[in-house]
This record gives C-alpha cells, sequence and structure tokens, in this order.
C-alpha cells in the first residue's frame, strides 16, 4: 500500500541515499497521480517554509492513503491558514528588527552622523523647492483666474445660442432630445482645452521644485547619501504632486466650468481633500525602497515598513470609502420609476452597501499581498463574483418564496366560507413561517458565501457525522413542527365545526358541552404535540431519551401517588363535563347543596345557593347531582282536602287551570302537558289528600307552580271547597289563638253567679 506524501516528504531527504525500489515506485506514483501530486508539493512548501507539514493518518505503509475525508481537508486547511498566519506575524518581527537597526545607527557615531547630514540637507533643498513651488502658485493665480472665466463666458455664450435655437425652431420631442444631447457633448468637449490649460499652469509649480531639487542635489556640496537622499524625496514628492494634480484637474473644485468629471462642489472639495491624503504613500513607499539599502538596512526591514506603510494606506483608503458612502450611495440608485419593479428596489438596496464589499477587497488585497497568500487574488476575485452572485440569487429566491407564501397563506372565498376562522388562523401563522423562511434563506445564503471562499461548509453539512446529524435534527425538526401545526389545527378545525353545527342546529347544550370540555382537550393535545416533537428531535440530535423518559415516568408515579385527590378531581370532572351531567346556569342540588352553577373547571364545580353564599365544590366529593335543568320538571300537587269533599270536582278545577294557562301566551310554551290527575293518594283521619302531577319546562316550575296555586286558590274559594282540618276544638275558628278561643267559649253553668274579675276583660282583649 501507498505511504502519504507528507511522509515521503519527510523522509526523502535523509532517505535519498539509501532509496530503495519500493521508495521509487511510491514516490512515483504519488508523482502520476494529479491530486496526491498537489499534496505532496504543498507539503514541500510548507516545510521549505520552516513550518510542520500536515501529518497524514499513516501509521505505517499498509495503510492507505485518506483524501476526501472532510476532517483530513480541515487539517490541511488549518496547516495552510497558520503558514499564512506566521507570515503575517512576520510583520511585526520585522517592524522590530527595523527598530533594532535604528537603535545601532544612532549608537554609532559615524552612521549617525552620515545619517542627519544626508536628511538635513535633503530637507534644506526640499524646502527651498516646496517654497519657490508655493510662490509660483500665487504668481499664476491671475492666469488660471482668466483660463476660468474665458471656459464660464464660452459656456454662458453656448447656453445662450442653446436657447435661440430652441426658440427659432419647431422640431419634434425626439429631435429636440437628439439635439440637447449634441449640444451638451460640444459643451463638455469644448472644457477640454480650459482644462488642459488649467492642468499646464498647476503643472509649472511643479516643474519648479523638480528643478530646484535636482539642481540642489548636483551642487549642493556633500557626501552621495546627501544627494541621493535629496534626488529620492524630491521624486517623491514631485510624484506625489503629479498624481495630485490629476485628480484636482478632473474635479477642479473652484472652477466647475472646467470640470470633467461631473459632480457637485462638495463632493468634488471632498474627493480633492481626500485624495491629497492618499497620495501620501506612493511618495513614502518610493523614499523606502530606495534609501533602505543605501544606510544598510537589510531588505527584511524594508519590505516590513513598506507592509506597514501599505497597511496604513489602506486603512486611509476604508476611512476614504465610509466618508464617500452616501454620495456614491445616491450617484447607483435607480430612478423612482425603476423602483417600482422588485428587483431594481433590490439592487438600489444592495447600492446602499456598496462600501461594504470594497471594504472588505481593499483590506483583503493588503492581506493578501503581506501574508504571501499564492494565488490570493485570484480567490478573492472568485469569491467576490461568487458572493455577489449568491447574494442575487439568494434575493431572488426570497422574492419567490415570499410571493409563494403569500398566496399559501390568502384562503379563497369559497373555503373561507367553509371555515370563516381560517384566514385568521393563516394570518396568525403567517409571521411564524415567514421567520422560518428567511432563517432558511440565511442559511443557505450564508451556506453558499462559505462555498464561495472555498470553506467546505457542504461538504461538512452532507459528509461529516456531526454535519449530518445536525442537517437531520433541523429537518426533523422543521417536519415535526409542520406535522404538530398540522394535527393542532386540524383538531381544533373539527371541534369548531362541531360547535357550529351543534349552535346551528339548535342543540345549544351539546355546543356548551364541547365549549366547556374543548380547553381541556386542546392543552392535553398541545402537551402530546410538545412532547413527542420535543423527544423525536432529541432522539436525532443523538441524546439518548430513554433516562429522560423513564425519570418522567417516576415522577408521573409519584405524582400520582401524592396527589390522588387531585386526579380524582380531575378526572370525576373530565367525565361529568364530557358527560354533559352539569352546565354553566343550571339548578342543581349536589354535596347537600342547592343553587346555580355559575363556573365549571376540569377540578371544582362553583355554585350559587339562593341565600347568595358561593360553594365550590371538589368533584371528587361529587357522588350525585339533582339537575332541575334538564328535559323537563314536574309539578307534584298534593292537596289535602275534607273527607266529605268531592274529589273529582277539585281535579276538574286543576285541569281546568292548566287548560286556561296553557293557552297564555306566557305560560304555553313553559307548561308541557295538561293535569294529570292520580286520585286519592291517602284518606284518614288527616284528610283526604289528592294527588297529581303536572309536566313543564326545564327551570320553570316554580313559576307554573306559583301561577297555578294562585289561580286555584280563587277557584276553589269561589266553589266553596272544604279543607280538612286538624284540631281537637272544632267549635274553634281555624288560625285563632289559644288564649282567644278559650275566652270566646261560653261560660259554664258553674260559673253564671259568680262576678267577673275587672282585670279578666282587658287581659281577653289584649
Amino acid at each position: 500500500m501507498l505511504a502519504s506524501p507528507a511522509a515521503h516528504a519527510q523522509t526523502a531527504a535523509p532517505a535519498a541515499g539509501t532509496m530503495t525500489q519500493q521508495d521509487a515506485k511510491q514516490l512515483l506514483t504519488i508523482l502520476n497521480d494529479p491530486q496526491k501530486r498537489e499534496e505532496f508539493s504543498k507539503t514541500l512548501s510548507l516545510m521549505a517554509k520552516g513550518l510542520p507539514a500536515a501529518q497524514a493518518a499513516t501509521g505505517g505503509g499498509s495503510k492507505p492513503v485518506i483524501t476526501d475525508d472532510v476532517h483530513t481537508e480541515l487539517h490541511g486547511l488549518t496547516s495552510t491558514a497558520q503558514g499564512y498566519v506566521s507570515n503575517f506575524t512576520s510583520l511585526f518581527k520585522d517592524l522590530e528588527f527595523v527598530g533594532e537597526w535604528f537603535r545601532d545607527v544612532m549608537r554609532d557615531q559615524t552612521l549617525r552622523k552620515t545619517l542627519i547630514e544626508a536628511f538635513s540637507s535633503a530637507f534644506l533643498v526640499l524646502a527651498v523647492a516646496i517654497v519657490a513651488e508655493r510662490a509660483t502658485s500665487i504668481a499664476l493665480r491671475k492666469p488660471l483666474r482668466k483660463v476660468t472665466s474665458m471656459a464660464e463666458a464660452r459656456q454662458a455664450r453656448q447656453a445662450v445660442a442653446q436657447s435661440m435655437s430652441a426658440k427659432g425652431e419647431d422640431t419634434t420631442q425626439t429631435r429636440e432630445t437628439d439635439q440637447r444631447r449634441g449640444d451638451e457633448v460640444l459643451r463638455y468637449l469644448s472644457r477640454v482645452p480650459y482644462n488642459l490649460m488649467h492642468f499646464l499652469l498647476k503643472l509649472v509649480p511643479v516643474g519648479v521644485c523638480m528643478l530646484l531639487g535636482y539642481m540642489g542635489a548636483e551642487f549642493l556640496p556633500g557626501t552621495e547619501q546627501s544627494r541621493t537622499v535629496t534626488l529620492t524625496l524630491t521624486n517623491a514628492y514631485v510624484i506625489a504632486r503629479g498624481l495630485y494634480l490629476v485628480v484636482e484637474t478632473l474635479l477642479v473644485q473652484h472652477s466647475p466650468a472646467i470640470r470633467l468629471i461631473p459632480a457637485s462642489d462638495s463632493t468634488a472639495r471632498v474627493l480633492t481633500r481626500w485624495w491629497n491624503v492618499l497620495v501620501a504613500a506612493p511618495s513614502i513607499v518610493i523614499c523606502l525602497s530606495t534609501l533602505g539599502g543605501e544606510f544598510d538596512l537589510a531588505q527584511r526591514g524594508v519590505d516590513a515598513m513598506l507592509r506597514a506603510v501599505v497597511l496604513i494606506q489602506h486603512l486611509i483608503v476604508a476611512a476614504f470609502l465610509w466618508r464617500i458612502r452616501r454620495i456614491v450611495g445616491d450617484a447607483l440608485q435607480p430612478s423612482s420609476e425603476r423602483k417600482k419593479n422588485a428587483l431594481w428596489a433590490f439592487a438600489g438596496s444592495l447600492a446602499r452597501l456598496w462600501w461594504v464589499p470594497v471594504m472588505f477587497l481593499d483590506l483583503a488585497l493588503w492581506f493578501v499581498w503581506a501574508a504571501h497568500l499564492k494565488g490570493g487574488y485570484q480567490w478573492l476575485l472568485h469569491g467576490s463574483v461568487l458572493s455577489f452572485l449568491c447574494l442575487v440569487l439568494s434575493r431572488v429566491v426570497a422574492l419567490l418564496l415570499y410571493g409563494l407564501q403569500d398566496r399559501l397563506f390568502r384562503v379563497s372565498p369559497a373555503m373561507q366560507e367553509q371555515y370563516p376562522d381560517l384566514q385568521k388562523r393563516a394570518d396568525f401563522y403567517y409571521p411564524f413561517v415567514r421567520r422560518i423562511t428567511t432563517g432558511f434563506i440565511l442559511f443557505g445564503t450564508a451556506v453558499g458565501l462559505a462555498q464561495s471562499w472555498s470553506v467546505p461548509a457542504l461538504s461538512f453539512l452532507f459528509t461529516s457525522a456531526l454535519g449530518l446529524r445536525l442537517t437531520s435534527a433541523l429537518l426533523c425538526l422543521l417536519v415535526g413542527l409542520t406535522i404538530a401545526v398540522l394535527a393542532w389545527e386540524v383538531v381544533n378545525g373539527i371541534l369548531n365545526k362541531q360547535i357550529s353545527r351543534y349552535s346551528s342546529s339548535a342543540q345549544m347544550s351539546r355546543a356548551s358541552r364541547l365549549r366547556t370540555v374543548l380547553p381541556i382537550i386542546r392543552t392535553v393535545l398541545l402537551v402530546v404535540i410538545i412532547i413527542l416533537v420535543s423527544v423525536t428531535t432529541l432522539s436525532q440530535i443523538g441524546i439518548n431519551v430513554t433516562p429522560l423518559l423513564t425519570g418522567a415516568g417516576i415522577l408521573g408515579v409519584g405524582l400520582s401517588f401524592g396527589s390522588q385527590s387531585l386526579v380524582k378531581d380531575v378526572i370525576t370532572g373530565f367525565f361529568m363535563l364530557a358527560e354533559d351531567a352539569i352546565q354553566v346556569g343550571d339548578w342543581v342540588t349536589t354535596g347537600g347543596i342547592a343553587g346555580t352553577v355559575e363556573h365549571l373547571s376540569i377540578r371544582t364545580l362553583r355554585v350559587r345557593a339562593f341565600d347568595g353564599d358561593l360553594h365550590i365544590i371538589p368533584f371528587s366529593s361529587v357522588t350525585s347531582i339533582a339537575n332541575t335543568a334538564k328535559d323537563f320538571n314536574q309539578i307534584i300537587v298534593r292537596q289535602t282536602l275534607d273527607l266529605g269533599e268531592d274529589t273529582e270536582k277539585v281535579a276538574e278545577i286543576f285541569k281546568d287551570t292548566i287548560r286556561t294557562m296553557r293557552q297564555e301566551e306566557a305560560f304555553r310554551s313553559l307548561i308541557f302537558s295538561d293535569y294529570m290527575d292520580l286520585g286519592v293518594d291517602s284518606s284518614d283521619q288527616n284528610g283526604a289528600v289528592l294527588l297529581g302531577i303536572i309536566k313543564t319546562a326545564p327551570m320553570m316550575k316554580w313559576k307554573v307552580q306559583r301561577e297555578f296555586y294562585r289561580r286555584t286558590a280563587q277557584s276553589m274559594t269561589q266553589a266553596g271547597v272544604k279543607f280538612y282540618v286538624n284540631t281537637s276544638y272544632s267549635t274553634t275558628p281555624p288560625n285563632l289563638p289559644m288564649h282567644l278561643a278559650l275566652d270566646a267559649m261560653p261560660p259554664s253553668p258553674m260559673d253564671t253567679g259568680r262576678p267577673t274579675e275587672p282585670s279578666s276583660a282587658p287581659a281577653a282583649r289584649d
């Protein structure tokens, strides 16, 4: 079997003189395989830089080379990244080397004297040259103003000629547009000569500065180092000024009449000032490149200072991009008409963020250069283009998915008529689904961006064990939530539709019963759904749910033993509600309490008694319920009559009374039957008891009974019905106090001649 390329790279040097035939065959196999050859060259390049080579899991010549495993790829990327990071951090070590060189130069008296003399004479010559440049610029102000005034006059004449031409000709709109564009081109081209004159006049002071610098370097007495430093500083300054004048001439912040770049005065002023700062970096780079070797500074130190200067330049560019981000963003915005289109609106949104990728590229370009990243510029170009395409594709996909979601969540009128609450439920879930959709879009965009920058995100998600587990868990959670929501909504829809069916068919009792049990069903269903989704998701992630289920079972058993009364309340209450034994508003008698049911829960029953007391009764203490509000009531009529009274006559009075009441509007719906005579229930020393029943509507027996007794009392009085009176004094009027009855009795013969006491009569009257 073939050993890894890394192993051969580490053993090739010491074993070169003793290479066997087997080793040669293995090395030849590596060189013939493009993929293995690339790994072999990468390992050799890392070893040449003094970095540890990526070790492959060989374990001897009998194990195969692993090239497709994600772990191996990440390990190789890590090793490569360590090399680039080492190149980057070497910048700071080299700057430390520059500091040591400068301290050595300052300690050496001869080198210090040479360095001071060279730079002092060069600064003196350059100062004289800059002063001369400034004086020349002041002297040329008048010609510059004249050039500007000539350009403005020419522009005014062109504007007048254009207006006169427009007044004198009657052209179509197309010809007018073409003529206007042609005039604009002519006006723009007429600026070029004046702009060129402006540039040449601005270039004269720079030429004077350059001339004086070269003359000072040639004729100023000093060492060869002084001459080199003077020429170098002069060239750097002249190049910087030349670069500045190129942009300044194109913008001309004080002369809009000769400005070639279409920009406002404020924009031209900002760009010119920042460009004046940015041109300093090339000057410093020229100085360092030339003067480093002149004073015996190693190339290592020169490169370090160059990288530091370029880094500062890139940071200044980043600050400049931040300063002009709004100006460029406004310039890149599409027209108001185009913004009505979704794609153009998205392009306008991206244009507002133009500075983010540009700033990233600015810093990334320096990092590629400073870290010696092989193929880095191609990597940046590749990653930038693919990232832009990924963002555009992500936005397009987002628009399509959001539009599809909006269509899916719009309920048709026919479906709305069949399920009135369906649109409301859809609107409830709409923001949640949108957030989930946005999350998937962002996740897909992140994966796409990672792949654009050569990060193996797809390999991690669909190849590695951890990525597969996370992906499967996410999909399982999404599917579980979808099924759970569908089950929840289907059950709720069925229950609500059943309630509506009961309400529309005048089965209000069944509808009320279902409404009472509905919260319990929903709670149980919700708990079951949450448990199933949670357990399934945890098991997909890799968590062993067996201990959790075992612990939950033990906890449930413990709670059931510790709260038997509560469990009994809940179970009894559920079956009471499910069997429609009782409802809110019913008059019931239970637990020795009679009253109106005000509230029902899964555990307790609240009854308001006739005296106003509210009784809260647990269902576990309810053994029986007498419900007056169920189906119908019956009035039990028991009337005690005299033994000599005609019971048939009394029964006929009762029948006539009920018959009359049933014909009236107020009692027609309350009385279900006529008076049903059951005959004489008993006849003894207590009189004759007439028994009968009247069937009434639920909860209406008291109202009918009171009215029935009121009417029969009048009818029986008019008919002279005799009632049995239980008394031991047949001559005593009924309901007469005993002492009044005694006083009313006639005197006995024994008391005829006895005089009456004076105080007895008043006492009797009292």
